[in-house]
């Protein structure tokens, strides 16, 4: 704990002199998905409001935004915790992609399509799979995917999805075979690129369908494999 909340000690020079728990809550959502914090582990007010310089009341405030984002759960007595999530909680992630993700492509209407971001995701991708790096893999590939949903230019979407993808590393952190779970959709983020700078939405559809159907029952047999009975 003492080597994150020195890391963590460092943001605070994100929080400026105008400092909100809207600010607080990003600085601890981003290091929720780094891993920094994983799921399980008990938030102390008193270290991490410490560390970032902030108000009891302000850290509170924080918390109850992420709490409300499905990040962390409040237990009576016990303090806050960083969730940890079931298999039907990894389901109803992917029911909630699959809806969003798959109208996005069907909605893109005629081409070209802006695809720098979704070019530099699989690039990004591609260089952490050359240095083994699965983690920064599967950040990539969560990025792939936001960038995906930014095709739509509809900042509600990017809204709803941030909190869904943040969700969704909370899983990431818990399987303890990265590389299984995130080398084979580096290839299928290249195919459904190729899919969308050829013009083709319907095949890329068609992919992105497959990819997120195939890859929920990977992680959800790695998660339900790697954990046990993780409280509900």
């Amino acid at each position: 704990m003492a080597e994150q909340l020195t890391g963590l000690a460092g943001d605070r020079v994100l929080l400026g002199r105008t400092s909100t728990a809207e600010r607080v809550a990003d600085i601890l959502r981003s290091r929720i998905a780094e891993g920094c914090f994983p799921p399980g582990t008990r938030l102390s007010e008193d270290s991490i409001g410490g560390a970032l310089g902030v108000s009891r009341n302000t850290l509170r405030e924080a918390f109850r935004l992420l709490t409300h984002e499905r990040l962390l759960v409040h237990e009576l007595n016990r303090g806050v915790f960083v969730r940890v999530l079931t298999a039907e909680d990894v389901e109803d992630i992917y029911r909630t992609r699959a809806l969003v993700e798959c109208a996005v492509v069907r909605g893109l209407g005629e081409p070209p399509y802006a695809l720098d971001g979704l070019a530099e995701a699989v690039a990004q991708g591609r260089r952490a799979g050359a240095e083994d790096d699965w983690k920064a893999l599967g950040t990539a590939n969560i990025r792939f995917h936001q960038e995906l949903v930014a095709l739509a230019r509809s900042p509600r979407t990017d809204e709803l999805m941030r909190g869904v993808f943040a969700e969704l590393r909370l899983a990431f952190h818990v399987v303890n075979a990265p590389r299984r779970l995130h080398e084979p959709y580096l290839l299928r983020n290249e195919e459904i690129l190729h899919a969308l700078t050829t013009g083709d939405p319907t095949a890329a559809e068609r992919l992105l369908d497959t990819y997120l159907s195939d890859s929920l029952a990977t992680i959800v047999t790695a998660y339900t494999h790697d954990t046990s009975a993780p409280p509900k």
